[in-house]
C-alpha cells in the first residue's frame, strides 16, 4: 500500500477543501504510470487493469488512465472527441467496470487519474447538425451545450459560416489554438463553466478519480484551469502544455499553480540525447534553461515522461507524425527514475521492461526521491551523463549511456543496479539492505544477491523467508552473499550493525512453471446470422491467428451447461504468451470491444452495446464453477468424476473435473 498516498488522504479529512486546490503535492515521493498507450482497448480495459491492483499499487501512487466517457461512436473508441460527460460507458468498459477499478486501487493507496478533454467536445451526429450536443441530467439538474457555446471563429472560420447558412449564433473567439477534429469550446460562457463544473465534481467525487490530466490546454486560458480546480479542489492536476520552452511555466503560473504539467523539456532533451549519440545533452542548457524539474521553482508541478500515446509509432494512423524514441528505452526510464519532478511511466514500457523498472522505483524510494529532491551533474560526455540526486534518506547516482562500464563514482557509494546502457549506485549513508531482483512471479529457480550499503565494513545480513521481520537472532550472512530462491517465498533482508537491525527491503517471489497448454475461448450462442472470430497475438508483430480481418467463420457448435457455444482452440507455448479476441458478425460493422489478453480457457456471451461495439460478460466461473484456473498433474487416486458425473480412477485427458469436492482443470 501506497503510506505517502494514504497519508495525504488523511491529510484531506481534518484540512478544509479550499485549501488543496494546489496542483501537486509539495515533497511528493510518488510515481505515476500512464495506464494506457495508443489503441490499447486490450490493456486499459478497466477490468484487466484492476485485475493487476494488487501488483501496480505497490509501485504507482497514480494511474493515468484514459477519457472514460461515451463517445457514442465506434471509431471515436479513444476517448479524445467526447460526447457525453455523465455517461461512464466507454471502450474500455462499463461505468460499473470503471467505479470498481477507481474503488479498488483506492483502497490499495492508488490514486486514479482522469483524462479531462475539455478543450472541444464532438456532437451526437445527428441531422448533420454541429451543435446537436446531449442533454443530460445529473443530481436532477439538466445540462446541455448550445451552439452559443461554440468559439466564433472554429475550423478557421469553417463553423461560422456553416452556423451563418443555418441561422445559428456561436460564443466568443477561441482563446488559444484551434484545432479542428470537432467543436472548441468557449471557456467564457457561463453555461460552459457550469457544465464543466458539474462533470468534473462528478469525476472527483462520484466517481471517486483522483485527480485530473487536462488534454490540450493550450486550447483555451489557463485561468479557466484555476477556475475549475479551485471550485473542485482537486489535488492532483496536471496539464499537457505541449511546448518546448518557458510556455509551459507561464502557464503553470497562469493557472495560479493550481495545475502541475507534463515537462516536455525533459522528454525533447532524453530524446535528442538518445538519436544523436550524446548522453551529454542532459545536462546542456540548451534544455535546462527551460526545463521545469531543473527550476526549483517548478519542480513541483513538473510531471517527467519519456514517452507517451501522442508520440509512439502508430504504424499506419492517417495523418500522424509519430515522434517515437526506438532505442534506449530502458536507460532513458533509468534516468527519469532517478531525478526529481514526478516521473510518468509509459505503459509499453512497463511492459517491456517491467522487472527493472520495479527495481528503478524501489531505489527511488531507498533513496527518499521526490518532486522537489536537489542533483548535480557528477560527469558528462558524448558516451556518459552521470548525475547525483539527493534523497530525504540518501543520494542516488544514476550512469546512463554506452559508456556506463567504465564509470564509477567514489568509494562512498554502492552499486545496486545495472542494465543496459544504465547503472544505478546508492550513497552508503542509506545505511539499509538491498536485494535488486524485484518482486514478481518468475517461472524457474534464481539466485538473488543481498547486498549491505551501509558506512560499516563489518555490517552483516539478516535475513528470513517466511514474511516475519528479521531480528538480530535471524540467519546472517556477509554482503554479496546469493540466495537460491526456488519456491513462493517473502523474503525480508535487513542490515545488521552494532547490534540493531535495520533497513529491512521486502521481496515477494512466487514460482509458477510454465507448462505448454491450449487455451479455448467458447462464444454463447448470440444468435447472430454469422458469427466470427478474429484474434491476434501480444507478441510485437500483433500477428493474426485466424486471418486476416474479419477472421474466420466458425461453423461447430458445442452444447456446454444447458447452451449451444462456438468455440476455437488456441495453443499457449510459451509462459509470455497471451492472445486477444474480438467476435464480429462478418460485415464489417457490428463486432465486440477488443478481450483479452487471453491465456487460458475463456467463456464470454454477449452483452450491451456500446460506442457503437459489444461488450461482453466473462462467464468463466459461471460456467466452470472457476475462479482462479490451476493447471496441476494428478495423481492416481480414487475420486475423479467428469462434469456429466462419471467416475474415473485417473484423468487421462485435459478437461475440468471433480476432485475433492472441487472443479479443477487437468493439464
Amino acid at each position: 500500500m501506497n503510506k505517502n498516498f494514504n497519508a495525504m488522504l488523511a491529510a484531506l479529512a481534518f484540512v478544509p477543501c479550499t485549501a488543496f486546490a494546489q496542483g501537486w503535492q509539495d515533497n511528493y515521493q510518488g510515481v505515476m504510470l500512464q495506464g494506457f498507450s495508443w489503441d490499447s482497448y486490450v490493456d486499459t480495459q478497466w477490468s484487466n487493469l484492476e485485475s493487476q491492483s494488487d501488483e501496480l499499487s505497490k509501485y504507482f501512487s497514480l494511474i493515468w488512465v484514459p477519457q472514460s466517457g461515451n463517445c457514442n461512436s465506434s471509431w471515436n473508441v479513444m476517448g479524445y472527441m467526447p460526447v457525453y460527460y455523465f455517461d461512464q460507458n466507454s471502450s474500455f468498459g462499463t461505468e460499473a467496470q470503471l467505479r470498481s477499478m477507481i474503488s479498488t486501487f483506492k483502497a490499495k493507496g492508488t490514486g486514479i487519474i482522469a483524462d479531462v478533454v475539455i478543450n472541444h467536445r464532438n456532437n451526437l451526429g445527428a441531422n448533420g447538425s454541429w451543435v446537436d450536443y446531449p442533454a443530460e441530467t445529473y443530481k436532477g439538474v439538466t445540462y446541455q451545450m448550445a451552439s452559443t457555446d461554440i468559439t466564433a471563429n472554429d475550423d478557421g472560420g469553417k463553423t461560422k459560416a456553416w452556423a451563418d447558412a443555418n441561422g445559428y449564433t456561436l460564443g466568443n473567439n477561441d482563446e488559444g489554438e484551434d484545432w479542428s477534429g470537432c467543436r472548441d469550446l468557449d471557456h467564457k460562457s457561463a453555461n460552459v463553466q457550469k457544465i464543466i463544473k458539474a462533470y468534473e465534481d462528478y469525476l472527483l467525487n462520484d466517481l471517486g478519480y483522483t485527480g485530473f490530466r487536462y488534454d490540450m490546454v493550450k486550447g483555451f486560458s489557463a485561468s479557466h484551469i484555476k477556475d475549475y480546480n479551485t471550485a473542485c479542489n482537486v489535488p492532483f492536476s496536471v496539464g499537457e502544455n505541449w511546448s518546448g520552452n518557458s510556455t509551459i511555466s507561464n502557464w503553470i503560473d497562469n493557472t495560479g499553480k493550481t495545475s502541475a504539467a507534463f515537462d516536455f523539456q525533459f522528454r525533447y532533451a532524453v530524446r535528442d540525447a538518445i538519436n544523436q549519440g550524446n548522453w551529454g545533452l542532459l545536462g546542456s542548457n540548451q534544455y535546462l534553461v527551460n526545463n521545469n524539474y531543473n527550476n526549483g521553482s517548478y519542480r513541483r508541478y513538473a510531471v517527467t515522461f519519456v514517452e507517451n500515446h501522442d508520440m509512439q509509432d502508430r504504424g499506419t494512423t492517417s495523418g500522424y507524425s509519430p515522434d517515437p524514441i526506438r532505442k534506449d528505452t530502458l536507460a532513458a526510464n533509468a534516468f527519469m527514475m532517478a531525478m526529481p519532478g514526478t516521473p510518468c511511466v509509459f505503459l509499453p514500457h512497463w511492459k517491456a521492461y517491467k522487472a527493472d523498472i520495479k527495481s528503478m522505483i524501489n531505489a527511488r524510494k531507498i533513496a527518499g526521491i521526490s518532486n522537489t529532491s536537489t542533483y548535480f551533474n557528477m560527469r558528462s560526455s558524448a558516451s556518459l551523463y552521470a548525475v547525483n540526486t539527493q534523497g530525504s534518506r540518501a543520494h542516488l547516482v544514476a550512469a546512463v549511456g554506452s559508456g556506463v562500464s567504465d564509470y564509477a563514482p567514489n568509494n562512498s557509494y554502492v552499486k545496486i543496479l545495472s542494465g543496459y546502457h544504465y547503472a544505478y549506485y546508492l550513497n552508503k549513508e542509506a545505511e539499509t539492505a538491498w536485494v535488486a531482483t524485484a518482486s514478481g512471479t518468475y517461472t524457474d529457480a534464481f539466485d538473488v544477491t543481498l547486498q549491505a550499503v551501509s558506512s560499516d565494513a563489518g555490517a552483516r545480513l539478516v535475513y528470513t523467508t517466511d514474511g516475519t521481520d528479521p531480528t538480530t537472532g535471524s540467519k546472517q550472512v556477509s554482503d554479496g552473499t546469493k540466495l537460491r530462491v526456488s519456491a513462493n517465498e517473502t523474503l525480508k533482508v535487513g542490515l545488521l550493525t552494532n547490534g540493531i537491525v535495520k533497513g529491512i527491503v521486502t521481496r515477494q517471489y512466487v514460482i509458477k512453471p510454465f507448462e505448454a497448454h491450449t487455451a479455448t475461448v467458447y462464444l454463447k450462442d448470440p444468435s447472430w446470422n454469422d458469427v466470427y472470430f478474429y484474434a491476434w497475438d501480444n507478441t510485437s508483430s500483433h500477428s493474426a491467428l485466424l486471418g486476416s480481418w474479419p477472421g474466420t467463420k466458425m461453423t461447430t457448435i458445442t452444447a456446454i451447461a444447458g447452451y449451444n457455444w462456438y468455440s476455437h482452440t488456441f495453443n499457449i507455448n510459451t509462459a509470455d504468451y497471451s492472445f486477444n479476441i474480438i467476435f464480429n458478425q462478418g460485415n464489417g460493422k457490428d463486432q465486440t470491444v477488443d478481450i483479452g489478453p487471453i491465456t487460458n480457457d475463456k467463456y464470454y456471451e454477449i452483452a450491451a452495446k456500446n460506442n457503437g461495439k459489444y461488450t461482453v460478460n466473462d462467464v468463466t466461473s459461471t460456467v466452470t464453477g472457476i475462479n482462479d484456473v490451476t493447471y496441476i498433474r494428478p495423481a492416481k487416486a480414487t475420486g475423479w468424476y467428469t462434469l456429466q458425473g462419471v467416475r474415473v480412477s485417473e484423468p487421462t485427458q485435459r478437461g475440468i473435473y471433480i476432485h475433492n469436492g472441487k472443479k479443477v482443470i487437468v493439464k
